[in-house]
């Protein structure tokens, strides 16, 4: 059941520039006989509980793409700092929208399961602001490589700080310690993404180069939904063919 039911709309967005400094054309890319971009979409097909679906882009070849296998764009000013920003101006076009799911335009390999249980956290508690997603890391060289942001939490599943560096530190190792890896997969209710993208850029964000940081600096709650769903992104030309090794066996 979507959310339409509880007096809800849930819209999922995949944010997608051409622009990236690390990948220019990205979401072009080819894997497996698809576009990054199409891959992504066809993840998004396989939720339950998103009640639209679209794509945010600045690039006219994108937008062209997703239209020619059947998605749907919605295009945006190309100079935007963040996805966030893009997702924000995005979603003015969506008057009926009242919860958001960010989804990240070069995760082809994400678990439809877990945007719908995102979706499923935004309805339950429809007060809460904005909610993530992070998984167990155990691999020495993950916990520091900085590429691989992580997260701790309270007691009672929030975010405290999210950082490039290892944390916690270890000093010591607790029964129980556990350090997890944070997944750019975002759920913000409608008015709290409105408000986010009004505030300056924080100096912690600035520092991190996450602005997820920013929610914390201004108060807000971000709930951290932990998933087992252990897939990567596709961050640079070097990646992709391991990605594309993954898709071609999980087509198996």
């Amino acid at each position: 059941m979507n959310s339409t039911s509880f007096g809800l709309h849930l819209v999922g967005i995949l944010p997608a520039r051409w622009g990236s400094s690390r990948f220019p054309g990205k979401p072009l890319h080819i894997l497996a006989g698809k576009p990054l971009i199409q891959h992504v979409w066809d993840r998004c097909l396989g939720c339950s509980k998103l009640d639209e679906i679209f794509v945010a882009t600045d690039d006219n070849r994108i937008r062209d793409v997703v239209l020619g296998f059947g998605g749907k764009v919605i295009m945006t000013s190309p100079e935007h700092p963040t996805g966030t920003d893009r997702l924000a101006e995005a979603v003015k076009s969506l008057p009926h929208a009242t919860h958001i799911i960010n989804i990240q335009g070069d995760e082809p390999l994400i678990d439809p399961a877990l945007i719908d249980d995102l979706a499923a956290a935004m309805m339950a508690d429809p007060e809460l602001p904005m909610a993530t997603a992070a998984n167990i890391i155990d691999d020495e060289a993950a916990i520091a490589d900085p590429n691989v942001v992580k997260v701790v939490l309270d007691a009672s599943g929030h975010a405290l700080y999210f950082s490039r560096s290892p944390i916690p530190y270890r000093r010591t190792t607790p029964a129980g310690l556990v350090v997890y890896r944070h997944k750019g997969l975002y759920g913000y209710r409608r008015d709290f993404l409105e408000r986010f993208v009004t505030w300056p850029p924080s100096v912690l964000e600035q520092t991190e180069s996450l602005e997820q940081l920013r929610a914390l600096e201004n108060g807000a709650r971000i709930r951290v939904l932990i998933t087992t769903d252990d897939s990567i992104g596709l961050d640079t030309p070097e990646q992709a063919l391991l990605v594309e090794s993954l898709l071609l066996s999980s087509s198996r």
